[in-house]
């Protein structure tokens, strides 16, 4: 049978527009509207990556957010089911562990038998018909997590994960879940007349929670290959009768070629045999959609295909539903797939200046089942959980090395070195690379961090590390280290020898760019000019700004390696560092950088803040250069060691002018 549709464009607008007007009118998908009498239309809707963000709230940033909450994505669940001809729902993992109020309900709350999860409630109230593992399930232990799922009106399918050691054959794996469930689902087809299908579903973890979770799951658990489990398993799915066979992949897409136990294997799932339509997560990316994928063989981001199989991925935090259309056609007594769209319908847009706008209203339903929850997450992330022995500013994070930078890098170094202390790269010395984040600028006089000494709850963390980031480690040499200081570097304006109060700041650099390398010490020598400008071209041959470049007290050796902990989106070559880019990738951690430094702070109780100085700028005599910053930072300036810095009076636009005195 030929494609009804060569892409989802104009259905995606269609039924858009449909929903524009309210629920007053409802366009059908082609595949319900024009479903021939031995056809039928089936839709399959996703949610992956909720991370326990049943609500639009940002916890860590007190106040709402428009861009997540599974009530959101709850409210549009009834239009799209009426946009079908029949409907399934599934849930593709990371569901218990991301936000504070998984936090609250692991480590204040907890969970023992029979007790209902906030996430279940609002789950079994939606009417989930199916549902895998993420690797986040594992993060509060096997006990929290089994009290949990337990509460689940659906199945939960796994068919990757272990108890114990791996049998010869995939097929005798002892498992902790069921590899698959087969449901028989009454459809309707064009005639209107009904008649069962049975879909088969089966999950996928990511093996590297072996490593990431290794403290919970090391001596109880073990996990399978993805894509080699899948071939033990998906013929036994069709020979026990499945007429559809879906792949629920708690995994990404990645194009790099088939590999031994990869994490983001799904383009790699959609090749085996028998398999029909693949649900993609873990990466919190959106999929079918542009750039992202573009160029990467066997993958369609138009289309969303993987090696010609339907395929979605549906965001994260609820920002999406993921969908995948499939007409059915009978042939016999069975069922098979004769085309499909795939979309990933968005619960808000940006407009042209960048405002978020949200397209839909929260689900009342969710929000009163989860209110109790929701009231004592606030009281938690208001609550103090540890101490600061120091106060946390950045006021002048850009002109001497900062507290708050500081607490990142140890966080991150703390998190890295005991993720790597079983790998093959736990003898490399870690590095840390951190920006400071609120630092004025455009965000104003008053956009810095400043948490007093003394208590600290978790919300502050929003004030030192401003986003949703997740862990990464690159692996580069010392030559490299001292190339991505030298981007760094390109914060500041030349300064000749003698200028008094020269421009400091170079307006045209972002703040987030300027990393601080924790591990090493280093002076910054103004008088010469940037290496490279702010997109990473390199602009001068000299020998750049970054002088005495020092590890453990001696001149780095460009060859050494180093690890360096850093985020996802420096890791991934954003801000155009020289040579850092995904090839240098070692460590990809499932955690943000945000819950890194909550678990630091519960971890140490008081943690000391205090900047250890290991940059500064090289001495120019005579000279001095002015910088603005935020008015409150003259409480703090004459406790920063590593610069002489004067007040010099008020800046434009309610700033301070401050004197470095070089």
């Amino acid at each position: 049978m030929p494609h009804l549709l060569s892409s989802t464009a104009l259905t995606r607008r269609s039924l858009l527009g449909g929903l524009a007007a309210g629920s007053a009118f409802i366009m059908l998908h082609p595949f319900a509207a024009h479903a021939a009498a031995n056809q039928a239309h089936l839709r399959i809707m996703e949610t992956t990556d909720i991370h326990v963000n049943l609500l639009p709230y940002d916890y860590y940033a007190d106040k709402p957010n428009d861009t997540m909450g599974l009530a959101r994505t709850a409210s549009i669940i009834d239009g799209i089911r009426a946009e079908a001809g029949n409907s399934m729902l599934i849930d593709n993992g990371d569901l218990l562990q991301g936000n504070p109020m998984g936090d609250f309900m692991a480590y204040k709350k907890g969970m023992k038998a029979g007790d209902m999860h906030p996430v279940m409630k609002a789950m079994n109230m939606l009417g989930y018909d199916c549902g895998t593992l993420g690797n986040h399930e594992f993060n509060y232990g096997l006990d929290f997590m089994f009290n949990v799922l337990n509460g689940a009106n659906f199945p939960i399918v796994c068919a990757n994960l272990t108890k114990g050691q791996l049998a010869s054959n995939p097929k005798d794996d002892e498992l902790f879940f069921k590899p698959y469930v087969i449901l028989e689902k009454q459809i309707k087809d064009g005639s209107g007349e009904m008649s069962p299908v049975k879909v088969g579903f089966i999950g996928f973890v990511p093996p590297q929670i072996m490593v990431w979770d290794a403290k919970n799951l090391e001596g109880k658990a073990q996990t399978r290959d993805i894509v080699e489990a899948a071939k033990a398993w998906v013929p036994a799915m069709r020979e026990e009768g499945a007429d559809i066979v879906i792949a629920l992949s708690h995994s990404g897409i990645d194009a790099t070629g088939p590999g031994e136990r990869m994490e983001n294997a799904s383009l790699y799932v959609a090749g085996v045999e028998g398999i029909d339509a693949v649900f993609t997560g873990h990466q919190h990316l959106v999929f079918p959609g542009p750039k992202t994928w573009d160029g990467m063989a066997g993958v369609d981001p138009v289309r969303g295909t993987l090696q010609g199989k339907p395929a979605v991925m549906g965001g994260f935090w609820g920002s999406h539903m993921g969908l995948i259309d499939l007409l059915l056609e009978k042939d016999g007594k069975s069922w098979k797939v004769v085309d499909f769209t795939t979309e990933a319908r968005p619960i808000y847009h940006r407009t042209e200046d960048r405002k978020i706008v949200a397209d839909v209203k929260s689900d009342e339903r969710i929000t009163d089942a989860v209110k109790k929850e929701h009231e004592e997450t606030l009281a938690y992330v208001r609550t103090p959980v540890g101490k600061t022995s120091a106060p946390l500013y950045s006021y002048f994070a850009l002109v001497a090395d900062d507290p708050s930078v500081q607490i990142v890098s140890i966080a991150q170094t703390w998190y890295i070195k005991d993720m790597l202390k079983d790998t093959e790269y736990k003898d490399y010395p870690v590095l840390s690379a951190a920006a400071p984040f609120k630092a004025g600028g455009r965000g104003g006089a008053d956009y810095y961090t400043d948490v007093p000494a003394g208590d600290i709850a978790i919300k502050n963390v929003a004030d030192l590390y401003l986003y949703p980031n997740t862990v990464r480690a690159v692996l580069i040499t010392g030559a490299e280290v001292k190339n991505w200081l030298e981007m760094s570097a390109g914060m500041f304006n030349q300064v000749k020898p003698g200028a008094k109060d020269a421009p400091l700041l170079n307006p045209d650099f972002p703040s987030y760019n300027f990393d601080v390398i924790d591990g090493v010490t280093y002076q910054i020598d103004l008088s010469q000019p940037a290496m490279f400008d702010k997109d990473g071209k390199k602009v001068s041959n000299g020998a750049g700004r970054i002088v005495d470049l020092k590890f453990d007290g001696k001149p780095i050796d460009p060859e050494n390696k180093f690890v360096v902990a850093t985020n996802n989106y420096r890791a991934g070559g954003g801000g155009n560092f020289p040579d850092i880019n995904d090839s240098k990738i070692v460590f990809v951690g499932p955690d943000t950088n945000r819950d890194v430094i909550v678990r630091y702070i519960i971890d140490q109780g008081t943690i000391n803040p205090s900047a250890d100085d290991n940059w500064s700028f090289k001495p120019m005599e005579g000279t001095t250069a002015v910088f603005d910053t935020g008015p409150k930072g003259r409480q703090y300036a004459s406790s920063v060691k590593s610069a002489k810095i004067e007040d010099a009076g008020d800046g434009a636009d309610g700033f301070a002018k401050f004197r470095l005195v070089l």
